[in-house]
Order: C-alpha cells, then structure tokens, then sequence
C-alpha cells in the first residue's frame, strides 16, 4: 500500500495524491505555528512571573526608582562618591514621598469635621434633588438603603474582620516589596551599567551586540515612559488640585494626589480620579458645583490626549492611542489595577526592542 505508484496510473484524489497546496495557505501555516510558539512562550513566561509576583513587582518598582533618580544621582555624583550620591537621592526621594503622605494625613484630619458635615447635609440634598423631576424616587430610598447597609455590616461582622486580618497580611507583603525594591534600586543605580555589562559577557559572541542594542533601547523607552508619566501626571494633579480648590471642594489636595497616583493608568485613570471628585462635590456642593467638575474632567481629559501625551511622550510611546487602550484593559483583566500600570510600558519596550533587532545589519564591505 504504501510502496511507489504504479507509472502511468492515475493519481488517487482520495490519498491525496496530486493536490497542489496554495502557497499563501503554506505562508499561512508557517506563520501559525511559529505565532503558536510565540505564544506558549510568551504564556510561559507570565505564568513563571505570576508565580513570583512580588518578585517581579519588587524589581519593576526598583527599575521606576533608577529610572527617576538616575539623573539626580549622576549629578551628585560630581561632587561626591557614587555611594554618597545614591544614599542622598535615596533619602531625598523618601523624605518626599513621607512629606506628600504626612500633608495628606493632615489635611484630611483638619478638614473632617466640616466635611462629615457637608457629607450629611448633602446626601439630604441629594435625596431631595432625586424625588423630584425627573427622576421621582420613592421617598425614603436612600434611608433604606443605608438601613440594609448597616443591617449587612451588622451581620457580616465576623467576616469583615478576617478581611480585615488579612488585608493585614497583604500590608506586610507590600511593606516586604517596598524594601526589596529599594534594596534593588540601590545596586542599580551604583552599579547597574557595570551589572549589564557582565551579563553581557556571559552570552555568545555573535549574541552580545542584538542583546546590547535591544537592552539599550529598551531603557531608553522605559525611562521616557517613567519620566514622562510622571510629568504628565504632576501636570493633571496641579490643574485638578487647582481646579478644584477653585470651585472650592473638599479635601482638593487628597483628590489632586488621587489624580496624580489615577493618571499612572493611561486613558482610564484620570477620569477615574475625577469622577470620585465629583461624587464628592455633588455631596458636598450640590449638582451645579459637581457639573462644573465633570466639564473640568472633559477639559483635563483633552489636555492629556491632545496636548501632553503627544508632546512630553511622543519619543518614549510610540504607540496608537486604540493599541494603549487594548494594552490597558488586557492588562488589567490579566492582573487588575498593577496589570493596567504595567501594561503599557511593557508593550512599549517591546515594541522598541522589536523595532531595533528587525532592522537588517549594515553589510560589510571589502576593506571592513
């Protein structure tokens, strides 16, 4: 049966004998399976970062520290040791961030009185506002529902409480990432072009220069990525702070560092952040101060889109605003809020690796 056919015979069409295969169906297929491979590849390597997440959280914070702190420490660095210009920009960028969280801290406990105040004449308000046209709730809507909250609080104490207990557990977890991620911030910003160079050694010759070259892109991507989020972000939470003290909300510095934290989310964020800002004002100032906030979320939102994304990160993402958006809820429905942080700077050096490693070598010619 499976010896030569027979000269002269016919092929057998229910062998499969003499069936031409189209050539873009063989393109196709080659361009499968290698995408099949690409793909459990790529699978795998998520799943081996997903088993230590912390890990990788730990080094992608540490990666973000050298990123903003490498210029400051470079120039220190003149003046002093390398080890002495680390150490100062290390404390300098923590007694910062301590400042930030204090200020907080101490206008929220100023202003809670007046604000748990307002919070209860404005639900009433609210409450008023939604019986009449056009909406004509049911008197007594919003009392019910605060009465089935506190009866669902009341008889699901036990369980809030080892919630609680274990939001905990998860505090300790996040407290051990922040120190594994300044101990590793710490040798990258001493060392980190010497510790590349090594790894660089260690790979085939033939191999040093695609990885030197990607590796060189890709912190030149990530680092115009984190610099300029950051500007970007500092920028949105210095017109809302100001937009909203303005109008005269509450709590305007807390919602101004919630928008700053919000915009680290591209596209989705920002208006994340003001919309809890407008809840706050409908409660706190009633529906025309809230309507005056939601036509600052537009104003901020076509500012970001049009104005700073294009001219602070044009260099670092180049990347379509339709790709960002996929890139964002891809990564938040694979890891929640730290997947949509993270999505968009990973898709970004990727990209710019791919773009350096596709371009051909340069030929050599005969006296090279």
């Amino acid at each position: 049966m499976g010896g030569p056919r027979a000269r002269g015979r016919a092929p057998d069409r229910d062998l499969g004998e003499g069936i031409a295969v189209s050539p873009t169906l063989r393109v196709a297929a080659g361009y499968a399976w290698r995408l099949i491979i690409v793909g459990a590849a790529a699978y795998g390597i998520f799943a081996a970062l997903g088993r230590f997440h912390l890990v990788t959280l730990a080094v992608f914070l540490a990666l973000v520290l050298t990123a903003l702190l490498e210029p400051e420490v470079s120039l220190l660095s003149r003046w002093m040791p390398r080890s002495a210009a680390v150490a100062v920009g290390l404390l300098a960028g923590i007694l910062l961030l301590f400042t930030v969280l204090s200020l907080i801290g101490a206008t929220v406990a100023g202003e809670w009185d007046g604000l748990r105040r307002e919070f209860v004449g404005g639900v009433e308000r609210i409450e008023q506002w939604l019986e009449g046209p056009p909406v004509h709730l049911r008197p007594g809507t919003l009392s019910d529902v605060q009465a089935r909250l506190s009866r669902f609080v009341t008889s699901h104490r036990a369980t809030l409480i080892s919630t609680a207990l274990s939001g905990f557990g998860q505090l300790v977890a996040a407290v051990t990432v922040g120190v594994l991620a300044l101990f590793c911030s710490v040798f990258f910003l001493h060392s980190g072009d010497r510790m590349w160079t090594w790894f660089g050694g260690q790979l085939p010759t033939r191999g040093r220069h695609p990885v030197q070259a990607a590796g060189a892109a890709a912190w030149i991507t990530f680092t115009g990525y984190t610099r300029g989020i950051v500007v970007v972000a500092a920028i949105n939470a210095i017109l809302v702070g100001v937009g909203l003290f303005a109008l005269g909300i509450p709590l305007a510095l807390p919602l101004a560092v919630l928008e700053f934290f919000a915009a680290f989310i591209p596209l989705v964020g920002s208006p994340v952040a003001l919309a809890i800002a407008a809840v706050v004002a409908l409660a706190a100032k009633g529906p025309v101060v809230a309507a005056g906030v939601i036509v600052l979320i537009v104003l901020i939102g076509q500012l970001e889109g049009h104005v700073l994304h294009p001219l602070v990160m044009s260099k670092a993402v180049q990347l379509h605003p339709v790709v960002v958006a996929l890139t964002v809820i891809c990564g938040s429905v694979t890891a929640g809020v730290l997947g949509a942080v993270v999505a968009v700077p990973m898709v970004s050096v990727a990209w710019s690796v791919y773009g350096v490693l596709r371009v051909p070598p340069e030929p050599v010619g005969p006296g090279g």
